[in-house]
C-alpha cells in the first residue's frame, strides 16, 4: 500500500487529473456542440474568448499544475520502484502527460491559435470555423478520455 507523502502525491494527482477531465467533458459533450450552432462569426469570437480566459491561473495551476505532479509522481516511482501501484502510478503519469497535456501542446494549442488570428466575421474564418470545431473536439476527446484515464489508474494505485 502506498502510505506517506507519496500516498498523499497520488491522491493529489486523482483530484487534479479528474478536474481537468471533467472540464475536458464539458467542452466535449456541450460548450462545442453550443458554439458550434451559433453563427460562425459569434462561435468564433467566443470561442477566442474562452481561449484567453482559460490562461489564467485558477485553470492553468489546475491544468499544468496536474502535468507537474504526474512527472513528480513518475519520477518518483521510476526512482523507488515500489512493489504496490508501479504500473497505475506510470500508466497514469503517461496518460496525463502525453494524452492531456501532450496533445492540447500539438493539436489543440495550435489550432487556438490559428482561430486567434482569424477576424470572426471573415470569410476565412467561417471557411475555417467548422473544421476547426471538428479537429477541436476530435482531439478534446482524446484529452477528457486520457485525463480521466489517469485519475483511474491513480486510483488504482492507491487500492
Amino acid at each position: 500500500m502506498i502510505d506517506g507523502p507519496y500516498f498523499w502525491l497520488t491522491v493529489l494527482g486523482v483530484l487534479g487529473t479528474g478536474l481537468v477531465a471533467g472540464v475536458f467533458c464539458g467542452f466535449s459533450t456541450f460548450v462545442m456542440k453550443g458554439l458550434a450552432a451559433l453563427p460562425p462569426a459569434q462561435g468564433v469570437a467566443a470561442m477566442n474568448a474562452i481561449n484567453v480566459t482559460a490562461v489564467m491561473p485558477a485553470f492553468m495551476l489546475v491544468f499544468v499544475g496536474s502535468a507537474v505532479l504526474c512527472a513528480v509522481l513518475a519520477v518518483v516511482t521510476f526512482v523507488l520502484w515500489p512493489d504496490d501501484g508501479r504500473v497505475e502510478l506510470l500508466v497514469g503519469s503517461a496518460l496525463y502527460l502525453f494524452g492531456s497535456f501532450g496533445v492540447t501542446m500539438v493539436a489543440n494549442v495550435p489550432r487556438n491559435d490559428t482561430l486567434a488570428k482569424l477576424d470572426p466575421g471573415t470569410p476565412e474564418a467561417a471557411a475555417y470555423w467548422p473544421s476547426y470545431i471538428r479537429e477541436w473536439t476530435f482531439w478534446n476527446h482524446v484529452r477528457m478520455v486520457a485525463s480521466a484515464g489517469s485519475a483511474v489508474a491513480y486510483v488504482l494505485a492507491l487500492t
